[in-house]
C-alpha cells in the first residue's frame, strides 16, 4: 500500500525492476491448435528484423508447413538427447530464446524434470524467453479443467511462473474457427480428429476454456496495473478491473455483510478482500464478533486483512486507493441510541470520502450473537480501586490548593486539579479519569469559587472559567486515557514479540521431537493460560505426545473429537463450528506439506476459550511449532533416507561381493569335488591330496567370508557387547598366528612381545579376530618371502599392538579409506580376493573395546610396507556396550 505522503510503494518498485533477470513472455492459448507457436514465431521474426539476437531453443512445428516456414532465418540450437540443450543456450547467451510447450516433461537424464524449470534458469541468467502454453496446464485450474472436459491434464505449470511473467499474450480462436481448422487437418491428423472433437474439442468445452483463459489473463493484467499504480504513487481507483472491498467494523459486523460481499464479487467475477481496521479500546464482545466475521470471509474465499489505525474511514479509503478497490461494502448499524450516531458516522463518512468508488450499505437485521445463539462475552468486572485512587488524587489536589490559596489565585489552583485528572487518566484509564474530572469540577466550585462552600456561582466570569476548565479536563482525560491504552498495547505487543522470539530461538535449538513438543505445550499454556495437549499420529490413531500440565489426558468423547479434527483437517470442539459440545478445542497444525500435529486447548473459565488477540497469538505459536515439527520430521526423513541409501549401497556391494568373491571358492570346491567323484580311481595319491587340499583351503576361505559378513551385520545392528577382562596378549597372539599359519606359510613371521607387558582389558575372542584379520590382510599384499612382524609394547598408560609388513604400502589418501566397508585397494593379479570387510571389522571390534586403530606407511627407510597400530588402555576399563 502507498505511503500516506504519496510516495511509491517499494515492493511494487522491486517487482518492476529486472535486477539482471530476463523477461518472460507467455503466449497463452485457450486450447490446443489456436496458433500459439505460429504467433510466437511471427513475433520472433519481427524482433529478428529489428536487430534482436534470437535463437530457437525448442519449437514443435508438428509438420505444419506454415509454421516451419517461420523458422527460416532463425538460429536453431541443436537438441541434446531429444531435449533443449540448456548448457549450449547459456553459453551462447542470446537476447531472446524461443521455448515451445512450457508444461513439457523433460527426459529422464535432463538437468531439470520440467521445461519450465529450464526457462526459469534461463531467465535468472539474464536471457529473455518467449514460450507457449495452454490454459489447461495452469496448476490452479487443473481441477476446473478436469471437471469441464472430463480429462485430467498431467503436465502443469505452477501459477507463480505465470504471475512472474512480464507479458502474457492471449491467443484465441472462436470454437467454430478452431473446429474448422481441425477438420482441415491443421491440428491433428485425420484419424484422431473425430475422437478429439467428441471428447475434448466440443463447442461447450472450448467456450469454457476461452472464459478461463480470458479471466486468467485479466488477473495477471490487473496485478500489473496495481504494481504500476503503486510504483508510481498513482491514486486509484482505475476501474479497469473490479475489486470488492468489504469493511468489517465493530458495529456493522454481520454475516449478511460478508455474504453480500461474496455474492457481489461472484456477480462481478472479481477478487474480494475483507478489511478490518483495529482501533484501541474495542470491547471484547465486539472484537470476538469481528474475528468471527473475518474467519467467515476467509472461509468464503476472501483475502482477510487487519490493519491498525485510529480513523476507520480514512484507513479504509487509503487501502482502497492503494489497492485499486472499485466497490466498497460496509455495514450500517441500526438507528438506535448512541449506536445510531456511531454507525452513521462511519458509513456516511465513507460515502463522502469515496468520491468515485461505489459504496454498498448493508444493514444488520438482528444482532448476530442473538440470532445465532453465540456465547456471550462476560463484561469486565467493575473495579473500585481505580476510583478510590482517583478520589485520593482529587483530594490531594484539593489539599494543595487549600494550602496555597493565600499565594495563588483560583484560576491557578485549577491547574492542580487538572494535574490530578491527567494522572488518573495515565494510571487508571478513561472511566476513572472522567470521574476525577467531575469530582475536580465540583471541588473547585465548592471550595474556591465564591460564594464558597456552595455550588452556586455568583460571578459570570467564573462560569466561563469553570466551563473551560471542564472542557480542558475532559480533553486531557481523553488524551491521557488514549495514551495509556496505546502504551499498554505497545507493552503487550513488545512482551508478546519477545516471548515469540524466545520461543522461536528455543525451537531452533531443539533437535529432539519430545523436547520440542514439551516446549511448545509449555509456551502455549504460559502465554494463553490454558491447558494444552499435543497429539501426533501413530499409525491409524492419534496419541498424546506432550501436555502441560503433564497429567492431562483425554476421555473417549474428546478423543473422538480429536480424531475428527485430524481426519477432517478442521478445528473441532469447544467454541468451534464442529462438535462444539466437546470440552476441548482441537486445531490441526499445518505447513505447506500438510498437517503435522494436533493441538488441544482447555480452560476452566466460562465463555469463549480464546479472545481474538489470543487466537492470533495461537496462530503465530502454532505456525512456529508446525514448522519446527516439520523440520524435525524432515531431519528424521533425511536420516532414514541416508540410512536407506547406505543400506542400498551395502546391499549392492554385498551382491557384488557374493557374485564375484564368494562364487570363486564355491566354484573351486565344486570343481575339485566333481573331479574326485568322476576321476577318483584314475588319480594318484598326490593328485587326490591336492584336490582335497583345494577343497579344504577354499572352504576355509569361504568360512572367513561368511564370518566377516556376520560380524559386520552384528556391528551394523548394534548387537555387539564385548566381554571385557584382563587378557594375556602373548596367548592371543599365539592363537591368532596358529589360525593364520596356512595363510602365512610363504612369509617369515616375527613375534615381538615386550617384557612385563601389561594385561589390557579386552575381549580375547574379538581381539584374536582383529589380529587374524590384520595378518590375513598383510599376507594378501606382502610379496612371498617377505617378513610380517607382530609387535606389542607398552606406551605410557596404553598398550600398542602393531602389524608391520613389507608390501607396497598404502597409496596416497588410503590411510583412512582402508577401514571403510567393501574397500579393497588395487593389488597384483596374484593377490587373494576378499570381501573388503576385514579391516572395517577390525575398526569396529577395537572401538567396541575402547581402543583405536590407525594405518600408515613405514618410515624406517629400510623397506616399504604398511603399519597397522592398535592402541588399548592398559589399566582402565574402556567404554562397553552395544555398538551403533
Amino acid at each position: 500500500m502507498n505511503d500516506r505522503d504519496g510516495r511509491p510503494d517499494p515492493d511494487a518498485l522491486l517487482r518492476q525492476m529486472r535486477s539482471g533477470r530476463g523477461r518472460l513472455k507467455i503466449f497463452l492459448g485457450a486450447a490446443p491448435g489456436v496458433g500459439k507457436t505460429y504467433e510466437m514465431l511471427t513475433s520472433a521474426q519481427s524482433q529478428r528484423r529489428a536487430g534482436v539476437d534470437v535463437v530457437v531453443g525448442v519449437v514443435e512445428t508438428h509438420a505444419r508447413a506454415e509454421t516451419e516456414a517461420l523458422l527460416e532465418g532463425l538460429e536453431i540450437v541443436p537438441r541434446r538427447n531429444a531435449e533443449m540443450d540448456l548448457d549450449a543456450i547459456l553459453a551462447r547467451h542470446p537476447q531472446l530464446v524461443l521455448v515451445d510447450e512450457l508444461a513439457h516433461t523433460n527426459a529422464a537424464l535432463s538437468r531439470h524434470p520440467k521445461r519450465w524449470m529450464d526457462v526459469r534458469e534461463l531467465i535468472e541468467a539474464g536471457i529473455d524467453v518467449a514460450t507457449t502454453m495452454n490454459i489447461q496446464h495452469v496448476e490452479s485450474l487443473n481441477d476446473v479443467v478436469a471437471s469441464i472436459t472430463r480429462i485430467r491434464v498431467r503436465e502443469t505449470v505452477p501459477d507463480d511462473v505465470i504471475d512472474r511473467a512480464a507479458d502474457i499474450e492471449l491467443v484465441d480462436l472462436t470454437p467454430d474457427d478452431l473446429l474448422a481448422r481441425m477438420r482441415e487437418g491443421k491440428v491433428y491428423v485425420s484419424q484422431t480428429t473425430r475422437r478429439a472433437v467428441a471428447n475434448f474439442f466440443s463447442p461447450g468445452n472450448l467456450t469454457a476454456l476461452r472464459e478461463l483463459a480470458l479471466r486468467r489473463t485479466a488477473q495477471r493484467v490487473d496485478a500489473q496495473l496495481r504494481d504500476h499504480m503503486q510504483a508510481n504513487a498513482i491514486a486509484g481507483p482505475w476501474p479497469a478491473g473490479e475489486h470488492v472491498l468489504v469493511c468489517v467494523t465493530a458495529r456493522g459486523a454481520d454475516t449478511d455483510l460478508v455474504r453480500y460481499g461474496r455474492r457481489l464479487a461472484e456477480m462481478l467475477h472479481a477478487p474480494w478482500t475483507a478489511l478490518h481496521v483495529e482501533t484501541a479500546g474495542l470491547p471484547d464482545a465486539d472484537r470476538c464478533r469481528v474475528a468471527e466475521q473475518m474467519r467467515l470471509a476467509q472461509s468464503l474465499g476472501a483475502t482477510s486483512i487487519t490493519i491498525p489505525g485510529r480513523d476507520v474511514t480514512r484507513e479504509v479509503m487509503a487501502y482502497a486507493h492503494a489497492n485499486n478497490a472499485t466497490q466498497i461494502v460496509v455495514g450500517a448499524a441500526r438507528p438506535s441510541g448512541w449506536r445510531f450516531w456511531r454507525g452513521i458516522t462511519v458509513s456516511q463518512t465513507l460515502v463522502k470520502l469515496a468520491q468515485d468508488i461505489p459504496v454498498h450499505l448493508v444493514g444488520a437485521k438482528t444482532e448476530p450473537a442473538k440470532r445465532r445463539g453465540a456465547a456471550k462475552i462476560a463484561p469486565s468486572p467493575f473495579r473500585v480501586g481505580p476510583y478510590v485512587a482517583s478520589t485520593l488524587l482529587v483530594a490531594a489536589a484539593l489539599g494543595i490548593g487549600m494550602a496555597m490559596q493565600t499565594l495563588l489565585t483560583a484560576n491557578s489552583v485549577s491547574l492542580a486539579f487538572l494535574t490530578a485528572v491527567l494522572a488518573s487518566a495515565a494510571w487508571f484509564g478513561l472511566g476513572p479519569s472522567l470521574y476525577a474530572c467531575v469530582a475536580s469540577v465540583l471541588a473547585y466550585n465548592f471550595f474556591f469559587l465564591p460564594p464558597l462552600y456552595t455550588f452556586v456561582i455568583a460571578d459570570p466570569e467564573n462560569v466561563v472559567a469553570l466551563f473551560f476548565f471542564l472542557l480542558a479536563a475532559l480533553i486531557a482525560s481523553n488524551l491521557g486515557a488514549r495514551m495509556r491504552a496505546q502504551t499498554l498495547a505497545a507493552r503487550a505487543r513488545t512482551r508478546v514479540t519477545e516471548q515469540l522470539y524466545a520461543f522461536s530461538a528455543k525451537l531452533a535449538a531443539t533437535a529432539d521431537l519430545d523436547d520440542l513438543l514439551w516446549a511448545t505445550a509449555y509456551q502455549v499454556a504460559a502465554m494463553l493460560e490454558v491447558r494444552v495437549l499435543l497429539l501426533l499420529p501413530d499409525g491409524e490413531d492419534l496419541v498424546v505426545r506432550a501436555g502441560y500440565p503433564p497429567e492431562d489426558a483425554l476421555d473417549d468423547d474428546n478423543l473422538a473429537a480429536a480424531r475428527w479434527a485430524w481426519q477432517s483437517d478442521r478445528a473441532a470442539g469447544r467454541g468451534s463450528e464442529n462438535l462444539p459440545g466437546a470440552a476441548w478445542l482441537f486445531i490441526p497444525l499445518r505447513t505447506g506439506r500438510g498437517k503435522v500435529a494436533l493441538i488441544g486447548l482447555d480452560a476452566d473459565r466460562q465463555g469463549p476459550l480464546l479472545t481474538p488477540d489470543q487466537r492470533r497469538l495461537l496462530d503465530a505459536l502454532a505456525d512456529q511449532a508446525a514448522l519446527a515439527i516439520e523440520r524435525v520430521n524432515l531431519a528424521h526423513d533425511l536420516d532414514r533416507s541416508r540410512i536407506q541409501a547406505e543400506t542400498e549401497r551395502l546391499r549392492a556391494a554385498l551382491l557384488t561381493s557374493i557374485s564375484h568373491d564368494l562364487r570363486t571358492p564355491l566354484a573351486s570346491i565344486l570343481g575339485a569335488a566333481s573331479s574326485l567323484e568322476s576321476y577318483g580311481p584314475l588319480l594318484d595319491d598326490a593328485a587326490r591330496r591336492d584336490l582335497l587340499g583345494t577343497i579344504h583351503d577354499e572352504a576355509e576361505r569361504l568360512n572367513r567370508f561368511v564370518a566377516n559378513l556376520l560380524d559386520m551385520t552384528r556391528l551394523e545392528a548394534g548387537a555387539l557387547s564385548p566381554h571385557m577382562e584382563p587378557a594375556d596378549l602373548g596367548e592371543i597372539a599365539a592363537s591368532a598366528l596358529s589360525r593364520a599359519a596356512q595363510i602365512m606359510a610363504d612369509h617369515r613371521v616375527v613375534l615381538e612381545l615386550a617384557p612385563n607387558l601389561p594385561q589390557p582389558l579386552l575381549d580375547a575372542v574379538l581381539f584374536e579376530q582383529v589380529l587374524f584379520n590384520l595378518l590375513d590382510n598383510a599376507a594378501k599384499y606382502a610379496p612371498h618371502g617377505t617378513e610380517i612382524r607382530l609387535r606389542a609394547a607398552p606406551s605410557g598408560h596404553d598398550v600398542l599392538v602393531q602389524v608391520i609388513d613389507e608390501g607396497p604400502g598404502l597409496p596416497a589418501g588410503g590411510a583412512d579409506m582402508v577401514f571403510d566397508k567393501f574397500v579393497r585397494l588395487h593389488g597384483t593379479d596374484r593377490q587373494r580376493p576378499g570381501t573388503g570387510l576385514g579391516l572395517a571389522i577390525c575398526r569396529g571390534f577395537v572401538e567396541a573395546m575402547g581402543g583405536t586403530i590407525t594405518a600408515s606407511n613405514r618410515t624406517d627407510n629400510t623397506r616399504p610396507g604398511a603399519i597397522f597400530t592398535i592402541t588399548l588402555p592398559a589399566g582402565t576399563l574402556p567404554i562397553t556396550g552395544a555398538i551403533s
